[in-house]
């Protein structure tokens, strides 16, 4: 019997600059630094240290939630009722601050709303064998309904001042940074561990390329599914917390069409709609480059509804662009 082939680093494919500047991660960043090159050269104001640190307040909320959004995408699920998760889970902590309770309180109430509706949305998905996105589209209108009927049109601002402290104040004074940035860092450093350098992180992975495959391997797909809508949920209860400390009220409108925004953020990181293909330092990067893109439009008085058909625009584009760089790294590949 001969011998096994033995494969040695010669045999490996040879590395081709042409890869790394076709990947994603590095597209996003040379768009990040046009964002900062053209706002800076648009506006004085743009590369100010503490505009930049306040700038940071407008996304860092949605994209605690993205994060766990792109673990849901990356296994051809969504879940578009993280807004009127967060309206709750708002609710919930204004209701405890009209109560007089303290700051730990409205903390542990508010992700523990969270949490809760993202247990019922996995169940209903891991039950019922419906589609994450009917499920959720459903639940959207019950979570916010709930919202909007408790509150009518009221407004809840009884908040104790160490509460609004958490989202008012830096966190850090040099540089200044919010807290919900640092938070954002920081979960974003532990995403980005457990989807790239854990076995769950591979299980991830295999359940977007292949869900069937990945359950005749032995994967438990329906109980991941389950903990990554936990997760979900877990999470936009954070993001309920940290922007009902910064605006210190309660409205039945609030977070809004968020859904939108956070898929943005994740399909825009390179995450495939698809399924089995994204990162978190992609998501990082969109984040960043959308955050600051809208906060340079807003310093140049640029009109809402007209950042919203940009942002659109590059929805469509970051959906159609990856897949032609897909193509063309073949193309290259098989040349």
């Amino acid at each position: 019997m001969p011998d096994s082939p033995r494969y040695t680093v010669a045999d490996r494919p040879p590395f081709r600059l042409a890869d790394l500047l076709l990947r994603w991660e590095s597209i996003l960043v040379v768009l990040l630094a046009l964002v900062f090159a053209v706002n800076a050269w648009a506006t004085p104001w743009f590369l100010d240290i503490y505009n930049l640190a306040d700038a940071t307040y407008n996304f860092s909320e949605k994209a605690i939630i993205a994060l766990a959004m792109a673990l849901l995408i990356l296994t051809r699920e969504i879940d578009l009722s993280v807004a009127a998760i967060v309206a709750l889970a708002a609710l919930g902590v204004g209701a405890a601050g009209a109560l007089g309770q303290p700051t730990p309180v409205l903390v542990l109430t508010g992700l523990g709303i969270g949490l809760l509706c993202g247990l019922c949305n996995g169940v209903l998905v891991t039950r019922f064998g419906v589609h994450s996105i009917v499920i959720t589209i459903g639940t959207m209108s019950l979570y916010r309904g709930i919202a909007q009927v408790s509150l009518g049109d009221q407004a809840l601002t009884a908040f104790p001042q160490p509460f609004l402290d958490l989202q008012q104040t830096y966190f850090l004074a040099d540089p200044p940074t919010p807290l919900s940035f640092v938070l954002f860092l920081a979960l974003a450093v532990v995403f980005g561990i457990v989807l790239h350098l854990t076995a769950t992180g591979r299980r991830l992975f295999a359940i977007g390329a292949n869900p069937v495959a990945a359950r005749f391997s032995g994967i438990r797909v329906d109980r991941i599914r389950f903990l990554l809508f936990t997760v979900s949920g877990l999470m936009a209860g954070l993001a309920g917390v940290l922007l009902t400390a910064r605006i210190g009220v309660v409205r039945p409108n609030i977070a809004l069409g968020w859904e939108l925004d956070v898929v943005t953020m994740v399909i825009l990181g390179g995450v495939a709609i698809s399924g089995g293909i994204g990162s978190i330092p992609g998501v990082v990067l969109a984040v960043l480059v959308l955050g600051f893109a809208t906060f340079g439009l807003t310093l140049l008085n640029v009109p809402g509804i007209v950042i919203n058909v940009l942002l659109g625009c590059l929805l469509i584009g970051s959906i159609a662009l990856p897949i032609l760089i897909r193509r063309a790294m073949r193309r290259r590949r098989s040349t």
